[in-house]
């Protein structure tokens, strides 16, 4: 907030020329940076598109047993491990302090990630790829996901969920 009021009809003096020559430049600049933002996402394939249906945490929560059921190979401290197939559903469920399941993936192969939360707002981050997103309760968030290199990689919570947050990680293994 300005000290002093400005002049009265200061909105009505003309502007120099040097003034609307940086106004018409910075208008340019934002109208191409605006238009390389959305070329970037169609084409660049940086900013992986998503979509999103309303479910009920307990819905979500029977879809995601009745996969990994059908998955299930093995048990990783009371965490079911899952090897889905290629082009295969996967469910990830993110509750107070953990991930479920453990995944287990084939390199190169696409997969459909159905992901959501039981309880608060989680962060769905897969490092050390640069996958985030926010997951919100009551929605199943459907994410692209092709893994490119083998390797054990994690899920982390990148959004602060209680005391527990530090300790919310959960496990990917790429198999060639």
């Amino acid at each position: 907030m300005a000290i002093l009021a400005p002049e009265k009809g200061w909105w009505q003096k003309k502007v120099a020329s040097d003034e609307k020559t940086w106004i018409m430049f910075a208008a340019v600049v934002a109208l191409a940076l605006f238009v390389l933002m959305v070329g970037w996402h169609l084409l660049g394939k940086q900013n992986p598109s998503y979509i999103v249906y309303s479910t009920s945490p307990d819905e979500f929560y029977k879809l995601a047993q009745a996969n990994w059921a059908k998955y299930k190979v093995g048990e990783e401290a009371g965490i079911p491990v899952v090897q889905p197939p290629p082009d295969a559903d996967v469910f990830v469920l993110a509750s107070t302090w953990k991930w479920e399941p453990v995944l287990v993936l084939k390199k190169g192969a696409n997969y459909k990630f159905h992901v959501s939360s039981m309880d608060l707002l989680h962060g769905f981050s897969i490092q050390p790829v640069n996958m985030n997103f926010a997951i919100h309760p009551g929605y199943d968030y459907v994410l692209t996901f092709k893994p490119t290199s083998a390797g054990d990689f994690r899920l982390m919570c990148n959004e602060y969920c209680g005391p527990g947050h530090h300790t919310m990680i959960g496990k990917i293994k790429v198999e060639d």
